[in-house]
């Protein structure tokens, strides 16, 4: 049985983001005091996955995101993308790297520029790094502007506050596919849409991620929307991961009470199904004061004393199946070492 907290680490053959040991803290103001926003997580991502990212609002989710693309940079800890160490470049070099990582914003109308034209937007990366000729760069917007059902002529002639919620979303997302890049961290991109819009840009996430080849990294509190987007989930509480599991066997056997908890929050639409809802008391903690032991053993229902004084190791319960708890919702079985998904 696989343990640590690096126990959910896959071999190095296929991963294209490796994320050891991160940490990510701020300081508030001249106290002294710090927030603890990420506090030492490590895992991976494979070539071609889609790996969710969820969590309570305030968890350490987006800043995660942000630590992966060094904006900033992380406090401590490896980010290693296609076998280079991010945290080892700067300036130019650290820019030439973020080509082939690209991020989608939550709010889509105040990510474009309100003053350019749509398709201006979408261009401006392929003119800072010069790609072809200015007709190469016009076609190649283009074809990507249709590609997410935007009319490049509409596009040439308009600015982002004359399109809906949802087509700037398509526009955020077009603007992120010109420079062709390998990784694509999805920060929250439907929260603020409409739920009939939310599916449209989680299909079109997928269809362009078959059609581009991409690698994602959905990041999400709502575990209904990850769901069927996500090849992995891995589950944050408090600036730390608390289960990493393939998709289908996290929604079907939660071994975390927390992972319990998010997954009986999401509504059932059928008033014929009883709800099975496992109690939780109180509210977060602060990240300036996070408990010591575990930290959701403050709301927990099964914490003891060994809960409160020591932290927990992620442990594979399952096949692939890891969690970071005491007193899992289910006792270990007997699992070959993983290799990979």
């Amino acid at each position: 049985m696989a343990c640590g907290f690096k126990a959910n680490l896959r071999p190095d053959d296929e991963v294209v983001l490796r994320v050891e040991d991160l940490v990510m803290e701020f300081p508030v103001g001249r106290t002294g005091l710090k927030v603890n926003a990420v506090s030492g997580i490590s895992f991976d991502v494979l070539r071609g996955e889609t790996m969710g990212l969820v969590g309570e609002s305030g968890c350490g989710k987006s800043t995660t995101g942000r630590a992966i693309m060094q904006l900033p940079q992380p406090t401590s800890g490896s980010v290693n993308f296609e076998g280079q160490e991010l945290t080892a470049l700067r300036g130019a070099d650290m820019r030439r790297a973020r080509t082939k990582m690209q991020m989608i914003f939550q709010d889509p109308i105040s990510a474009l520029n309100p003053r350019r034209k749509v398709r201006d937007v979408v261009m401006e990366p392929l003119n800072i790094w010069k790609r072809g000729t200015k007709a190469e760069r016009g076609s190649v917007v283009d074809g990507v502007l249709e590609t997410v059902g935007i009319d490049p002529e509409r596009a040439k002639e308009s600015q982002a506050h004359q399109f809906s919620g949802g087509q700037c979303q398509r526009i955020s997302i077009a603007r992120s596919l010109v420079l062709d890049p390998t990784l694509i961290i999805c920060d929250e991109p439907v929260s603020a849409l409409d739920v009939s819009v939310q599916a449209q840009v989680l299909n079109l996430l997928e269809d362009l991620k078959a059609r581009y080849g991409l690698t994602l990294i959905f990041i999400a509190h709502d575990l209904a929307v990850v769901k069927n987007v996500s090849d992995r989930i891995a589950v944050m509480y408090l600036g730390m991961l608390c289960e990493v599991a393939p998709s289908d066997d996290l929604y079907s056997r939660p071994l975390h009470p927390y992972t319990k908890v998010l997954l009986d929050a999401i509504p059932v639409p059928n008033p014929h199904v009883a709800l099975s809802h496992q109690d939780i008391v109180g509210e977060p903690p602060s990240p300036v004061f996070p408990p010591s032991g575990c930290r959701f053993h403050t709301r927990c229902p099964h914490a003891d004393e060994r809960c409160a004084s020591e932290e927990p190791e992620l442990r594979e319960l399952a096949d692939r199946h890891f969690v970071a708890c005491h007193h899992p919702l289910e006792q270990p079985v007997t699992v070959a070492p993983s290799q990979s998904v």
